[in-house]
């Protein structure tokens, strides 16, 4: 029986498929970072960690394009949104809503000093 995944798991699985993506060479593609013939090892237990923690094949791509080996992945995590259901949070008195939902503080003036004369 396999170990359940940790999130320590999945954010070194980003990074494993980040870094060690193809590059193209004279005699076929090669692991960017360590020069083996791709997909090296890294990356393969990298897809497969991001697989066994739910995402597709397009979404890991997507991984990939964008380049970030820091980019968070939610976990647990899920397709259509965060897995629990997050607790309606109380807007202070001066803060408004935007369009989004998130609230936007007014901003911050510098006090006026009376000069002296």
């Amino acid at each position: 029986m396999p170990a359940p995944l940790t999130p320590e798991d999945v954010r070194l699985a980003v990074r494993a498929v980040v870094v060690h993506t193809a590059e193209e060479w004279p005699t076929g593609p090669l692991c960017r970072n360590d020069g083996a013939s791709y997909p090296c090892r890294l990356h393969r237990w990298g897809r497969r960690v991001l697989e066994t923690h739910g995402l597709n094949e397009r979404q890991i791509e997507a991984l990939i394009r964008h380049g970030n080996p820091f980019v968070h992945v939610p976990f647990p995590f899920t397709a259509t949104g965060p897995s629990r259901p997050q607790a309606a949070r109380a807007v202070p008195q001066g803060v408004r809503p935007t369009a989004a939902g998130r609230p936007v503080t007014p901003p911050v003036t510098a006090p006026r000093w009376p000069r002296a004369s």
